[in-house]
């Protein structure tokens, strides 16, 4: 039996790998004090507006639609909900991601069928990163459920159930509300159930129902709680013993954190583990950001042949490491090539313990076997130690002579000197992801992207969502030209609620990071004139400055007129680069998933 991690037939997680709040609190929705309810007020629309307020979403991003027209009305009425209309269902699904990734949840609202299988994709994507989001679809009349009519916005078919189907494989829970008896219920699962699994949820609403005011939208018996997951006391300790015991035995121990650790909120309690223990301490791809790069033990991304420098040496050298909430797929084990061995591997996931081939320990919180762990495990700095003396710091990119094509490499040097913990940087599907893990973050400095989907045209809508959830953030968006050619549109979004966002378009005349994987001539784009694009969708309403660069002097000039006169405005800086110029990890990483991609079907 295979026994490395990230290999082919590596086990797949259980359904049991699901967010939860902190083990030591209870999660509440917080309820404003109590006041008298008009009638107006006690609609089925507005106690879903203040439901979503309660949770934390303060804007919904929407396409209006005829089912949901009324249901629109009362969700602006809430003084504490702004609307957010956005050119298409996909990007207000990608702008609802995006704020969950900073605000812990988000919402979109679209129309029945046509604007909720646009979405889908979208949802999809906030599935498979773990994300909270609430997508809320105005759907048909109350009265035409159960008749044998035929409504527009269907495939003709006197069936309303497709979009539902739809939806069942990419949320956590699906109400469909067509009468006010149960609505109070179904919204206030619906919602929970978002925020405990850290899943997608769907919610219908039937478009003659929003409007009517029911005795059960009373503001005043409104507490609502999140009971709080603990771990099982016996099940803790008994997976904490066996972790010692392996622990202790090992010479020079490692921890790698994982994308889960987000979802299981557990990023403190890993960073005091490593602070206990002297582990060298490194991060996989997609959790970059959620443990400080500063700390003194941090060692970089562990990606496999493509970590940053040193990192996956002392990784795989490593006779125990310990994994927080990790994912093995072929993108992050870079075409299943990583050279780990389970039997040297401690696998936390959100809910329970894995010790190397021995025993699973279920019902154990990530975050409280951390803490638990930290205070008893053994001091360990060999690791580190060992990264800190072969560790050769890394030489910087000669920088471009005047007039000499600008390169990816000093560009990204130019890049780092931006971030600081007002910045947030979003990384496109792409070159982008290998670019931008070689930043350092500075403490507090934001940090997404999106690896397990890898929907190219994601960020476009990510930025408008997370500027709008961290309007105190400065965001640097960083988009290939192929990508920005899906989702362009909402660019007016970003410009109508006068954000302040970076976007560097990286225009290298197609999909870069398709080359790389299989080279063909439908990875060649038709060229756009980007910023007059831009600057056509501004229009002269609102704050925007646009340029394009080719020359490392023109980019300096672009940054610092970005970051000063032009402070205030939606900053689009076009990049021109040659087609063939992309990082060393990038052409790494293509051949080896194109060999893995590539493999010959099995003897039968």
């Amino acid at each position: 039996m295979d026994t490395k991690i990230g290999s082919i037939d590596t086990c797949k997680p259980t359904t049991g790998d699901i967010g939860s709040p902190p083990s030591n609190a209870v999660a509440t929705i917080q309820d404003s004090s109590p006041s008298t309810v008009t009638s107006s007020e006690a609609t089925l629309g507005r106690h879903l507006a203040r439901r979503l307020v309660q949770a934390g979403v303060t804007d919904i991003f929407s396409v209006p639609g005829d089912f949901n027209l009324t249901l629109l009305d009362h969700l602006i009425a809430e003084p504490e909900l702004k609307n957010i209309g956005c050119c298409n269902e996909l990007n207000a699904g990608y702008a609802a991601d995006g704020y969950a990734r900073s605000r812990g949840v988000g919402a979109c609202v679209v129309t029945f069928t046509v604007g909720g299988l646009s979405v889908l994709n979208a949802i999809a994507g906030a599935y498979s990163e773990n994300l909270p989001l609430i997508c809320i679809v105005g759907g048909p009349n109350s009265n035409d459920f159960g008749t044998n009519r035929i409504l527009h916005h269907t495939i003709g078919l006197p069936d309303f159930s497709q979009e539902l189907r739809c939806f069942q494989t990419v949320t956590c829970y699906q109400a469909v509300v067509n009468n006010l008896e149960d609505a109070h219920e179904q919204i206030d699962k619906a919602i929970s159930t978002a925020l405990r699994e850290s899943k997608p949820v769907y919610i219908s609403i039937s478009c003659n129902l929003a409007a009517i005011p029911h005795p059960t939208f009373a503001r005043d018996p409104v507490p609502f709680a999140l009971t709080p997951r603990l771990s099982n006391k016996m099940g803790l300790e008994a997976a904490v013993e066996a972790t010692l015991e392996f622990l202790n035995k090992s010479v020079k121990p490692v921890m790698v954190g994982g994308p889960k650790l987000r979802v299981a909120k557990a990023s403190e309690a890993f960073v005091e583990l490593a602070d206990a223990s002297g582990y060298a301490m490194a991060v996989m791809p997609s959790a970059k950001g959620f443990v400080p790069e500063n700390h003194p033990h941090f060692i970089g991304t562990y990606w496999g042949a493509v970590s940053t420098p040193f990192c996956n040496e002392i990784v795989e050298s490593a006779d125990a490491y310990i994994f927080a909430g990790p994912i093995f797929n072929d993108y992050s084990s870079v075409g299943y090539s990583l050279l780990l061995k389970k039997e040297k591997a401690i696998i936390v996931h959100p809910d329970r313990v894995v010790v190397a081939n021995g025993p699973t320990f279920g019902c154990v919180r990530m975050s409280e076997f951390f803490r638990e762990l930290a205070k008893r495990v053994k001091r360990n700095e060999t690791a580190y130690q060992n990264y800190h003396r072969i560790f050769v710091p890394e030489g910087k990119p000669r920088k471009c002579e005047p007039k000499e094509p600008l390169r990816v490499n000093a560009m990204f040097q130019h890049i780092q000197k931006m971030l600081s913990s007002e910045t947030a940087v979003i990384a496109e599907t792409g070159d982008s992801w290998f670019n931008c893990q070689k930043l350092k973050l500075p403490k507090g400095c934001g940090y997404e992207f999106q690896m397990q989907y890898g929907s190219i045209g994601w960020s476009v809508g990510a930025t408008l969502g997370y500027a709008q959830a961290s309007p105190e953030k400065r965001v640097l968006s960083f988009i290939g030209d192929g990508s920005f050619q899906v989702t362009a549109q909402d660019i007016s979004t970003m410009i109508r609620n006068g954000q302040k966002t970076i976007i560097f378009l990286i225009n290298n005349g197609g999909y870069t990071i398709e080359v790389e994987i299989h080279d063909g001539p439908y990875n060649v784009i038709k060229n756009w004139n980007y910023t007059g694009l831009v600057d056509a969708i501004h229009n002269g309403e609102g704050k925007c400055w646009t340029t394009k660069v080719k020359y490392e002097e023109e980019l300096e000039e672009a940054i610092k007129t970005a970051t000063s006169e032009k402070k205030d405005c939606l900053c689009f800086i076009e990049v021109i680069v040659h087609r063939d110029d992309t990082s060393r990890e990038l052409l790494e990483w293509g051949s080896r998933v194109a060999a893995a991609n590539g493999r010959p079907p099995n003897p039968q």
